[in-house]
């Protein structure tokens, strides 16, 4: 099969023959259509990773049609139209992952190739109002999403929602979602053409992260602070978000694209009552809820660009600058 292949920290993804994986017993063989990158794919080639391992095929997310089958699957499955959940071997607790959780594309062969084996428990139908290169956007940064917004946030309808530094996948399946539950949505960018774009997709507005003093200008554009926050980003700027929460609010991050945090205002957070929630990927039934979330409000997610999979590499390069609006696509099939 073609598969993109990265041999070594701080190389470029080639497009190689690679072996054709067979599944064993309870997995299928999924060939694959459509791929999505993630942040995670760039720092993997960055060396920035823990458990790296040469050489890797990277991809967490993908969807297509399951063409072979391994003993013990139910033959219902051939032929099916599917996406993939990445997130295996979450473990018995609900609330945490354990030590054995993986995220597909590291250690196991990911999804930038022609075919992928995984156990079958790890696919789910593709909903039908989508394609395949839309439903490939969906996994990591759907479940992610669902379970910050929904399973750690506790987001209900009518609630005022800032989703922090929007633009990035997470950030805008987040957005989307939160819109669609009926919550008040304002974002923050540094980028004013995707605060607009993020209008258009339901936000009642933003503003530029960049600003100083945001918080007190955005609360007041909004009307008050946000019950939830989400965000990405953490460093230096999280003290910001502490300013821009409501008494009693709730703050979940998925992320540290801006580093650790080097310096909290304890004291904004105790006498606010605020809840400061760490949150990443999601259990199973994080997963099935956003796929049924996503199918019971017919929502698209959003597609930044679309690259052959020979064009790999320009797709990571993109996705390294951060420039994107929604979710970077490979297509392998169609």
């Amino acid at each position: 099969m073609q598969a993109l292949v990265l041999e070594g920290i701080g190389q470029p993804v080639t497009l190689q023959e690679f072996p054709t994986p067979q599944p064993g017993p309870g997995q299928v063989q999924v060939q694959l259509h459509a791929a999505a990158l993630n942040h995670r794919d760039v720092w993997i080639q960055k060396g920035q990773y823990a458990g790296l391992k040469f050489p890797i095929i990277l991809g967490s997310d993908g969807a297509g049609i399951v063409s072979v089958l391994g003993e013990g699957v139910d033959a219902d499955l051939l032929g099916q139209a599917v996406l993939i959940n990445p997130g295996h071997y979450w473990g018995n607790n609900p609330a945490a992952q354990g030590r054995d959780f993986q995220i597909l594309g590291l250690p196991q062969d990911g999804t930038f190739a022609e075919f992928v084996c995984i156990d079958a428990v790890q696919v789910r139908a593709k909903p039908t109002h989508l394609s395949f290169e839309q439903a490939a956007a969906l996994p990591l940064g759907g479940v992610t999403a669902y379970r910050a917004a929904f399973t750690r946030a506790g987001l209900q309808p009518g609630e005022r929602v800032l989703i922090n530094g929007v633009g990035g996948g997470v950030a805008l399946l987040a957005l989307q979602m939160a819109v669609a539950n009926g919550a008040e949505v304002w974002v923050t960018s540094g980028s004013e053409e995707k605060i607009a774009k993020a209008v258009e997709l339901g936000a009642k507005g933003g503003i530029s992260y960049k600003a100083e003093k945001w918080p007190a200008t955005l609360t007041k554009q909004a009307g008050g602070g946000f019950d939830v926050i989400i965000d990405s980003a953490a460093g230096p700027g999280f003290n910001d978000l502490l300013d821009a929460a409501t008494p009693g609010g709730r703050i979940v991050f998925y992320g540290a694209t801006h580093g650790d945090i080097p310096m909290i205002t304890a004291r904004k957070i105790f006498w606010k009552q605020l809840s400061v929630l760490g949150s990443t990927m999601g259990t199973t039934q994080d997963f099935n809820g956003m796929v049924s979330f996503f199918e019971q409000h017919a929502i698209v997610p959003v597609l930044d660009e679309t690259f052959a999979l020979a064009d790999g590499e320009q797709a990571l390069h993109r996705m390294a600058e951060g420039l994107q609006f929604g979710k970077l696509i490979l297509k392998i099939k169609g």
